[in-house]
């Protein structure tokens, strides 16, 4: 069994875990929820003695890590995958942590076969995908034949089938009465994983209950309830009556009504009564995603918000920008009239009335009907003008026709030359 009681520790002036106290008990799945920065990591660390807490404590098994005689052959745990001397084979990596802690070499081939590894048991690990660094890690994990294991993002670049193997494997684990602690971001594979919950927010605990209790205690459910599209007026009385009963009705956007207070089987009665035509009557409940989301959404610390460069974006063709452009940019002041414009494209360097334009391919050369005025470089992040040796950003001009040529004519033979009239000649 794991125990964290009190659990603190600062970096500084930053406080990344504080007064912490959970058990993880053998014989169960238990997840580890929390957002990007919330303090996952670092627990998992302080548990496994690889930081000092600044107060409280971790054991395991009533212990300190650092006081377990043969650590590994108790405690296996996957924090970082990339862990791995790129120049040793994944047999050899095995094999060097099997040396050091006592194990047989033969369980090195054992749990290659378990991970699937031994037909790249030789190759450097270097060279090794996400996915296989993953497995091998999971591997190391399982040298000792550990009553205890941690795993902080175990399913991170594994495909599908890795995803399910690993499933498996967890529940598998936890059946023979062993103590497994998983992290993970995946809510959908923790729902499908997991039997109970930690989850902390800003480094302090949230929850400490089963999957069940805590969808329950997070989420509302409700009744999907909908009426002939054909007939609003019965979708009318329904609402009255259900309203009448004490349920809250709120419209969907596809004409359904999500209600709130009443059981199924009240509101299929209601609807009887009222004699109206129901086309659908579902349970809602939230799933594991919802209720995190709506259990840790005040304790986020990294949120993404719209992109400020969006509006430097070229804009789909036909589109019109709304209202007038700025100062000498096209629709604006200044512009030059019956020119055409670049919805959406800001010209770089664009000249106003009586100065010259740099980009004209002639002094004198007007653009041609439907040419748009040269803009930013495609591409740029910031929009910044192209070099005047740069290609054209809206392609090659058309250029003009030319004149047909003259049938060929052999060259005049050269007029008879005067006679020099000097000294020298006569």
């Amino acid at each position: 069994m794991i125990e964290a009681v009190g659990l603190t520790k600062r970096y500084g002036a930053k406080t990344a875990v504080y007064n912490l106290s959970f058990q993880v008990r053998p014989g169960t799945v238990t997840g580890f929820l929390g957002p990007n920065g919330s303090g996952k990591s670092t627990t998992m660390r302080m548990i496994l003695g690889l930081d000092a807490p600044t107060s409280g404590h971790a054991t395991i098994a009533g212990r300190p890590y650092r006081r377990l005689p043969n650590a590994p052959r108790q405690v296996g745990a996957l924090l970082d995958a990339k862990a791995v001397h790129g120049g040793r084979s994944a047999r050899q990596h095995l094999l060097s942590l099997a040396q050091l802690s006592g194990i047989p070499a033969g369980r090195v081939d054992e749990v290659l076969k378990v991970v699937g590894l031994q037909d790249v048991a030789g190759r450097r690990s270097q060279g090794f995908s996400l996915g296989m660094g993953q497995r091998l890690g999971i591997a190391a994990a399982l040298l000792g034949d550990p009553q205890v294991l941690l795993f902080d993002e175990p399913v991170n670049g594994l495909d599908p089938e890795g995803i399910l193997w690993v499933r498996n494997l967890m529940k598998q684990l936890a059946s023979e009465g062993r103590t497994v602690f998983v992290s993970s971001h995946l809510m959908s594979e923790m729902a499908l994983t997991a039997e109970h919950l930690i989850v902390i927010g800003r480094g302090q605990l949230l929850a400490n209950m089963s999957v069940k209790d805590f969808i329950s205690a997070n989420s509302a459910d409700f009744a999907r309830v909908r009426t002939p599209d054909s007939a609003p007026e019965q979708r009318e009385k329904l609402t009255a009556a259900l309203g009448e009963a004490g349920g809250q009705i709120t419209p969907e956007p596809d004409g359904a009504l999500r209600v709130t207070g009443l059981p199924l089987p009240r509101i299929s009665d209601l609807a009887h009564a009222a004699e109206v035509r129901l086309w659908e009557l579902s349970p809602h409940q939230a799933s594991l995603e919802e209720a995190y989301m709506r259990m840790t959404q005040g304790a986020v610390d990294y949120r993404s918000t719209a992109d400020a460069r969006a509006g430097l974006q070229e804009t789909p063709a036909g589109y019109a920008p709304q209202g007038p452009g700025p100062q000498g940019f096209p629709g604006g002041p200044g512009y030059p009239a019956g020119q055409p414009g670049m919805p959406g494209q800001v010209p770089a360097g664009m000249p106003g009335p009586g100065h010259p334009n740099p980009y004209a391919q002639a002094p004198g050369a007007v653009p041609g009907p439907g040419q748009p005025p040269p803009g930013p470089a495609q591409g740029h992040p910031y929009g910044a003008p192209a070099s005047y040796a740069a290609p054209h950003p809206y392609g090659q001009q058309p250029a003009a026709p030319m004149p047909p040529a003259a049938p060929f004519a052999p060259p005049a033979a050269p007029a008879d030359q005067p006679t020099p009239h000097h000294e020298e000649a006569r």
